[in-house]
């Protein structure tokens, strides 16, 4: 006996309820897939947000706690600011701070062409291009407007197709050396190291002077460079005069003391999981602030997270 045609209805019917319903299934767990991922992106992002808030705060702990050693009144136990690392645990992170005093370094302002022409020969640059960078650097500071030899004043900014010239005024901040006619970036990170606008000194103090800036003096090798910074580094806190057996080129004795109040302060938090952030600042001492520190903040870079 044949079904009724009601009972092929029925039928149909049923399985289009069962269609829908398989796609309700499927939509649902589309859904709750979507949301699940969602929940788990965002409380990665929460994650890493706190760790790189904690790296933050623990970085600048590493700062505070520069400064604090710099004025320890034991000098056998004060930091010294001569780029040596000092590591130490802080809120679970690893913290490693580097400070190099601001003598150490070239001052755009006052360095003369000797200097500087060695500075850009030391990281591959030829005579040309040093003597260049040289005049230009000296012609962007000075208050005339006379072109030295192989300097840059404002004609030479215009036929380079700029539309700034020299300021014709001393260098206000490190960064400012970027706009002299003839520097790159891939230059500028080369000498980053090496120079500052704080120090007022001509020449590099060889005590604090990093690498960058100590293969600026005329007469240094590399591996006199390295020795000078090996020696210093093993060098005991509070240690005064001479550093035994280690003079500059020319037989000049290097001297473990001197310097100034300015420092570059580099703190870099790290956590167990990897997360680190880097703080790189340039710190006056003495005197209180505007703010009641005890430090006047001239530069603060951060950011630098990995």
């Amino acid at each position: 006996m044949s079904a009724s045609p009601g009972h092929g209805g029925a039928f149909r019917a049923r399985g289009v309820a069962l269609i829908l319903v398989m796609w309700v299934i499927a939509l649902i767990g589309v859904l709750l897939g979507s949301f699940a991922l969602m929940a788990r992106t965002e409380n990665l992002e929460s994650r890493h947000m706190f760790d790189t808030t904690s790296a933050r705060y623990d970085a600048i702990a590493g700062v505070e706690l520069a400064l604090a050693q710099l004025r320890n009144p034991d000098p056998m136990q004060r930091w010294v600011a001569d780029g040596r690392p000092y590591e130490f645990p802080y809120e679970g992170a690893t913290v490693k701070v580097e400070i190099t005093n601001e003598s150490g370094k070239i001052d755009l302002n006052v360095v003369d062409s000797a200097t500087l022409m060695a500075l850009f020969q030391s990281i591959g640059l030829d005579l040309g291009a040093a003597e260049a960078l040289s005049d230009a650097i000296q012609d962007w500071r000075d208050a005339d407007q006379q072109v030295r030899p192989h300097g840059a004043e404002a004609p030479q900014y215009a036929a380079a197709g700029l539309d700034y010239g020299p300021t014709n005024l001393p260098f206000q901040t490190v960064a400012e050396v970027q706009q002299v006619l003839g520097m790159n970036y891939e230059i500028y990170k080369k000498i980053e190291p090496a120079i500052t606008v704080y120090s007022g000194t001509r020449t590099p103090n060889a005590a604090f002077a990093p690498y960058e800036a100590l293969m600026a003096i005329p007469g240094m090798t590399q591996p006199l460079a390295q020795q000078i910074i090996a020696a210093r580094q093993a060098t005991p806190p509070g240690t005064t005069g001479a550093i035994e057996g280690l003079t500059l080129p020319g037989g000049v004795p290097i001297m473990a003391s001197g310097g100034g109040l300015t420092y570059s302060i580099k703190s870099k938090a790290t956590l167990p999981n990897g997360v680190s952030i880097t703080f790189d600042a340039t710190i006056r001492a003495g005197g209180v602030s505007t703010s009641g520190r005890p430090y006047t903040v001239l530069r603060w870079r951060d950011g630098e997270a990995s």
